[in-house]
């Protein structure tokens, strides 16, 4: 039973952190896009709550009761599938860290992209998500 728990709420933290990991870049987009130092100031305010009151504690927790599953299955180990898909988290971990740096860099008024390149850049965590659930699922290898 406590399994069934630890993989619920890794999934709930996951949604979550993924929920983030979604409107941060667009939040980039939009951001990009303002001229005024109002707007500036709000997105600047919406990025900086995002990323530290939910994006940063759910891909903690994300990380924490993954690895407390794979506490609990050690033969997961052994198997193809989980090697890739850890390899997709920790890439997935580093683009939440570039976010972050982005974040700050539009913080300190030096954002030097515009908004195509975020549209672009939103669409990464979707071919993460899609490979992790597929090798989660299907467990190819």
């Amino acid at each position: 039973m406590l399994y069934l728990w630890i993989k619920a709420l890794h999934i709930i933290a996951m949604v979550c952190w993924f929920a983030g990991l979604f409107y941060l870049p667009r939040l980039f987009v939009y951001h990009a896009m303002s001229d005024d130092a109002t707007s500036q100031e709000r997105f600047c305010t919406m990025e900086r709550k995002l990323y530290r009151g939910i994006m940063l504690p759910s891909m903690l927790a994300t990380v924490v009761l993954g690895l407390w599953l794979l506490h609990l299955n050690p033969a997961w180990m052994k198997m193809g599938w989980m090697h890739a898909k850890l390899l997709l988290v920790v890439l997935l971990i580093g683009y939440h860290h570039v976010c972050g740096a982005q974040l700050k860099r539009f913080a300190r008024g030096e954002n030097a992209r515009g908004h195509v390149f975020y549209r672009w850049f939103n669409e990464v965590p979707v071919l993460f998500l899609l490979a992790i659930v597929i090798l989660v699922v299907v467990k190819p290898f």
